[in-house]
């Protein structure tokens, strides 16, 4: 009865789809009720804000099936996300919110842009995780900015701030254990917090491979470095951490 109650809301939310915005890696649309929005996800991978691009098969379930295994167990853990249910391969019901215009980074070891900004190898770990803040405009191309750059273009005040460092320290670690007892390490990711229709901060968009870093115990990466460094097939690795993830308790 409720996989059938489930097939009806489905049938009158995909009635009243309408596109309200198409991203790099997802298409969102509206739904009979004003409070929630479905999320599409694409095959599409991009890079480099969006210079690389590729389509690739399979890419999208993949990340739908991670991303919603991963907020079920956020939320099952207490953290507040926009994450309802997933609804298709590659669609998931999801709460709306105003998007707070601010990628939240947490570094648990350097990589990436960190490594080639400082000019340190990759790998080595923070005796405390650092969190950076970029601001989400792709015009600008995503700049770095502190605290005070946030008051200023009037993003979060300093209580939003420091609730804003102090979740996502909170969610490091939960997804840093369930990574490790599944022999993956968490390098970095990247979050997106938005206000729900009560003006509460929750965690939306998705966590897959896309937007963070994992490497195995032989520190090969199964992230999406592997398409921007072309080290492999993004499908392949993707597959691998979606197997592990359904061995964890």
């Amino acid at each position: 009865m409720l996989e059938c109650a489930q097939v009806k809301r489905k049938a009158n939310f995909n009635m009243s789809k309408k596109l309200i915005y198409s991203g790099k890696a997802k298409d969102i649309y509206t739904t009979e009720d004003e409070n929630l929005i479905i999320s599409t996800y694409k095959d599409q991978a991009t890079a480099f804000n969006g210079v690389k691009k590729e389509q690739i098969a399979g890419k999208g379930v993949l990340n739908n099936q991670i991303s919603s295994f991963i907020f079920e167990k956020l939320n099952a853990a207490g953290v507040a996300t926009h994450f309802v249910e997933k609804i298709s391969d590659t669609e998931q019901l999801n709460k709306k919110v105003e998007i707070i215009p601010l990628e939240v980074v947490l570094r648990n070891y350097t990589a990436g842009s960190f490594s080639k900004r400082f000019g340190v190898e990759e790998g080595i770990a923070f005796e405390t995780p650092i969190v950076e803040f970029y601001y989400k405009n792709d015009d600008l191309d995503d700049p770095f900015i502190n605290d005070e750059h946030v008051k200023f273009l009037k993003i979060a005040d300093d209580q939003q701030i420091a609730y804003l460092k102090e979740e996502t320290r909170r969610i490091n670690k939960l997804l840093k254990a369930w990574f490790a007892e599944i022999g993956l390490k968490l390098i970095d990711f990247k979050l997106e917090f938005g206000f729900d229709k009560d003006g509460k901060i929750i965690l939306a968009d998705e966590f897959s491979p896309d937007n963070c870093r994992l490497w195995d115990a032989d520190g090969n990466h199964m992230d999406k470095d592997v398409f921007r460094r072309g080290l492999g097939e993004l499908t392949d690795v993707y597959e691998i951490v979606w197997e592990k993830l359904q061995g964890l308790k």
